[in-house]
């Protein structure tokens, strides 16, 4: 299998590609970046599949050519609101299979209009299929799948669980805080009382987590509120959130309300987020047992024919001391470009082989067997021994 890796130099993209170059069923891996150096400097610190080219993705003619005798195009050119939409529709156009980590609801929208195009090419696309969305579109499904009847879908994470890279740090303009701001102002899209709604994000919302003492989470603009109504028609509510110290969400919104008032610019209040970032210090010691997850999926709905609900999550504190500690390692990086590069090995060995544009919870990923291989090959990247972060996912039942 071809690879073709856009943007697989970033700060999310290298940690894909670190791991996929090891795969025996991929045979070459096409480092593409508008900086050829960058790209060049990545691929020469990996393994002989690998080479680099120059590519801007505006140019579309260019970016046609770059998909030529491509079998699978992994997209990890941010910001996806500007650059998701055009690059799957060439690689549909290409006939070339596709999986990314779009974290944008907007255009997981417009992607998820090309779903006819993408089964009439034949070509198999997931969008989204990182750590949120990702991960949590699974923990939410292994959720669901233990209620008779869905109605309620929450995803959810600590917004200060995991931190940037080194090289994500130094980038003058970040996608992700960039990101982080575009959902975080203005209006982003949920699902609500039956309906899509446009709403204010980081708006709180209670979430009675089974085992755990309620807390509220805080409306975060993503694509999981978008795409889990299209495969469950029972849902009432669906919506992703995000959740912190109150220190935590007390700059934020400070800051968010300067963006809206436009006192600041989107590029600015990005840029003080990173610098932010840069400047804490590792959160240590204990959270306690009724501190919210670093990650779930949580389902509500009816269980023989009573009110139920089930959570999936990545715990913030276990009984393991040393599970605690190998959780808090898992940087940003690894928790989004390694489930990125588990797609591609299933895409390569023909495990993921239905066609249209899909999210994660669309059925065609097994959910327990892929969480099982992101941590198996999280444990490899942390030096750990293989199987020993298998119990990482705690599931919690009201019944």
């Amino acid at each position: 299998m071809k690879i073709l890796a856009i943007g697989g130099c970033g700060s999310m993209g290298r940690y894909a590609m670190r791991v996929a170059q090891h795969y025996s069923s991929i045979d070459k891996i096409i480092i593409a970046d508008i900086d050829k150096e960058a790209a060049g400097t990545f691929a020469r610190s990996l393994n002989q599949k690998v080479s680099a080219i120059q590519l801007d993705v505006n140019d579309a003619s260019a970016l046609k050519k770059a998909m030529e005798d491509i079998d699978i195009v992994v997209n990890t050119c941010g910001p996806y609101f500007r650059f998701g939409a055009p690059i799957l529709a060439t690689a549909i156009s290409s006939g070339c299979n596709y999986v990314d980590i779009c974290d944008d609801w907007e255009p997981t929208i417009d992607m998820m209009r090309l779903d006819a195009k993408a089964k009439s090419a034949g070509v198999s696309a997931t969008i989204g299929l990182g750590a949120s969305p990702g991960l949590t579109n699974l923990m939410a499904l292994i959720a669901i799948r233990e209620l008779d009847e869905v109605t309620t879908v929450y995803t959810g994470w600590d917004i200060g669980g995991t931190s940037l890279d080194e090289n994500a740090m130094q980038q003058s303009e970040n996608a992700a805080m960039m990101h982080g701001v575009e959902q975080m102002t203005g209006q982003v899209k949920i699902f609500q009382d039956g309906v899509f709604k446009m709403v204010k994000p980081l708006q709180k919302i209670n979430v009675d987590y089974p085992g755990l003492t309620n807390f509220n989470g805080n409306i975060f603009g993503h694509p999981e509120a978008v795409t889990f109504p299209n495969y469950f028609p029972t849902l009432k509510d669906s919506i992703n959130l995000a959740h912190g110290g109150h220190a935590d969400f007390f700059i934020l919104k400070s800051i968010m309300g300067l963006v809206n008032l436009r006192l600041l610019t989107k590029l600015r209040a990005a840029n003080l987020f990173a610098l932010l970032e840069g400047k804490q210090s590792p959160k240590k010691g204990s959270k306690g047992v009724d501190y919210p997850p670093v990650m779930y999926g949580f389902a509500h709905g009816i269980k023989n024919g009573m009110s139920a609900s089930v959570g999936v999550c990545i715990p913030s504190d276990t009984e393991d001391s040393d599970m605690n500690e190998q959780i808090k390692n898992i940087g940003m990086g690894e928790i989004t470009g390694i489930p990125l590069a588990c797609g591609i090995k299933m895409l390569a060995e023909g495990h993921i082989n239905q066609v249209g544009v899909l999210a994660p919870e669309a059925g065609h990923i097994e959910p327990h067997g892929f969480i099982s291989d992101v941590f198996e090959e999280i444990s490899k990247v942390l030096g750990l021994p293989i199987g020993s972060l298998g119990d990482s996912i705690e599931i919690t039942r009201s019944w």
